[in-house]
């Protein structure tokens, strides 16, 4: 830590009870956002640097009141400057979903009952005041594909057909996220905190939703089930989408419209994986495309796909799909 963000930190921390406590950075996460722990007298709490221009913390604070508000569980605020990217959070500890299930898989479908309970509640709610999960956002997202990993793989590909697959695949969807529930995008077993260690029914806390929209149901249960950081077996998102579906009855084009939102979701993160490694230098979420290609092609399968599906046959080589997504260098 730099003697500049350290003077930063205590600048931001001067006029609080945590004035001169002890700092401990933490592992970020795909962003340019930074973490650190605060602890002083026995306490502890997290510190966030979102900085600007590259990360406005805002979107967080905004997202975090309006689920504290309404019975979900994001951290309590304790002190905040957006204008400088500081926001000093509850401490919610280190014991994520993905490690604890991943060490105790004999607690692997109480936890993901849990996790699926949390979004029935949260769709239950009126959607929040948050921008809508349009098809132009759609298109932007599944367009990193585009943009990122065929150029990696040496492709020249079909881009207006691309656009054109995707806009006859969604738009029959678009009615059925009317009025729409809030999404928080990023609802999978890293951004889950156990807070209660095991204890099954404790807890579950929720951090990085500070892009959440208002959109499908689907589309965070795709994001748990068809985890880009962990393996989800076919049994267990059998299970979880039968508890999901006995609790909300979503419908009968759910299914249809969760592949769709599969494939959408899963193009879009082979995009961003590969914009982490050749942009950013992070090479570990390479290691992570062939599990999202799988399920890619699970999602693909599925008759309500088939625009989608037959410009991937036409424009990605088999060896690549065979390779689920081929070495990218």
């Amino acid at each position: 830590m730099s003697d500049a963000i350290f003077d930063d930190i205590q600048t931001f921390l001067g006029a609080t009870r945590w004035e001169g406590a002890e700092i401990a950075p933490l592992v970020g996460d795909a962003s340019f956002r930074r973490y650190f722990r605060i602890r002083r007298g026995g306490q502890s709490a997290m510190l966030m640097h979102a900085p600007p221009p590259h990360e406005d913390p805002k979107p967080f604070l905004h997202v975090a009141e309006w689920l504290n508000a309404n019975g979900l569980r994001g951290p309590e605020i304790l002190r905040e400057d957006a204008s400088q990217g500081w926001v000093l959070t509850e401490d919610f500890g280190d014991t994520r979903m993905k490690e604890w299930v991943d060490d105790h898989p004999g607690d692997e479908h109480d936890i993901y009952a849990k996790a699926i309970d949390t979004l029935v509640q949260l769709h239950r709610l009126p959607p929040g005041p948050f921008e809508p999960y349009d098809l132009a956002v759609y298109q932007r997202e599944a367009a990193l594909f585009l943009e990122w990993y065929c150029p990696a793989v040496g492709l020249t590909v079909d881009e207006a057909g691309w656009e054109a697959a995707w806009e006859e695949v969604l738009t029959p969807m678009l009615p059925r996220q009317n009025p729409g529930v809030t999404v928080l995008r990023d609802y999978h077993a890293e951004n889950i905190m156990l807070l209660e260690e095991g204890a099954l029914a404790g807890e579950q806390g929720l951090i990085d939703f500070q892009d959440a929209l208002v959109g499908h149901p689907a589309y965070d249960l795709v994001s748990l089930l068809q985890d880009a950081r962990r393996d989800v077996s076919h049994q267990l998102e059998h299970d979880m989408l039968c508890r999901y579906r006995a609790a909300a009855d979503p419908g009968e084009h759910f299914e249809a419209d969760y592949a769709r939102l599969g494939a959408q979701r899963n193009a879009k993160i082979v995009g961003i994986f590969t914009r982490l490694f050749k942009r950013d230098g992070k090479p570990r979420y390479l290691g992570m495309i062939p599990r999202v290609w799988k399920a890619m092609e699970r999602d693909l399968a599925h008759e309500a796909m088939a625009p989608v599906a037959a410009w991937f046959d036409a424009n990605i080589p088999q060896d690549l799909r065979d390779a689920h997504g081929g070495k990218i260098s």
